[in-house]
């Protein structure tokens, strides 16, 4: 077989493999962007749907309160009311994230309890003594006094806790978590570690779930 013809044959040959090369890579090419169609979709749709976090207290809150827009079943209440005469005394109790608030309606006839509960089917009413009615109305938010008053700090055992007015005064609302508070310390800069020691002041919920969800990072397991 002389020079030229060796030549023209490896030439045959290597057009063959090129044409084989180029099928395979335009095939797999197109796996690719048939995969990426699936899969871009729902990383999209994460991202857009991807929330701040909420703080797991306020996450309970929620939790236990799912469905406070619909109405309470008030059955029983209204048997006993239908039942009773005259007038009753009646509160309702704001229960919120942070704190509660009570507020003295007075003495309502029942007529006048009925259309209260129908301006607000989510109260839950209670006889809470003769003559004596309480509504109880479940709000997820700071209630106003924690608003005015709430820091967030540490007491003495190393706890994430809620005060009313600054640490100092010791007037504990509500304890959390123990904190982890030598990877506190190591993570955190000087800065926040030592507002914590001071007392972080929360007017609202979304400060509120912030310091939460920031240390809840640091909370001791077990």
């Amino acid at each position: 077989m002389n020079a030229a013809r060796i030549k023209k044959k490896i030439q045959k040959q290597w057009r063959r493999w090129r044409r084989r090369a180029l099928t395979l890579g335009i095939s797999s090419l197109m796996l690719a962007l048939v995969w990426l169609g699936s899969y871009l979709p729902d990383q999209v749709q994460s991202l857009l749907s991807t929330k701040p976090p909420v703080a797991i207290e306020t996450l309970q809150h929620y939790e236990q309160t799912e469905g406070s827009d619909d109405t309470v079943d008030n059955s029983e209440f209204w048997k006993t009311l239908n039942q009773t005469k005259g007038t009753n005394e009646v509160t309702v109790r704001q229960v919120y994230i942070c704190g509660e608030e009570e507020q003295v309606l007075g003495q309502l006839s029942s007529d006048d309890i009925y259309s209260l509960m129908n301006e607000h089917p989510t109260w839950k009413g209670e006889f809470t003594g003769k003559g004596q009615i309480r509504f109880e109305e479940t709000i997820s938010d700071l209630s106003p006094t924690c608003k005015e008053q709430a820091y967030i700090s540490l007491d003495k055992d190393g706890n994430l806790t809620l005060f009313e007015g600054p640490p100092t005064h010791e007037k504990v609302i509500k304890t959390f978590f123990q904190l982890d508070i030598n990877s506190m310390e190591s993570s955190l800069p000087d800065g926040a570690v030592q507002q914590l020691y001071d007392g972080i002041r929360v007017q609202d919920i979304d400060e509120y779930n912030s310091v939460l969800s920031t240390f809840s990072d640091y909370a001791r397991k077990g």
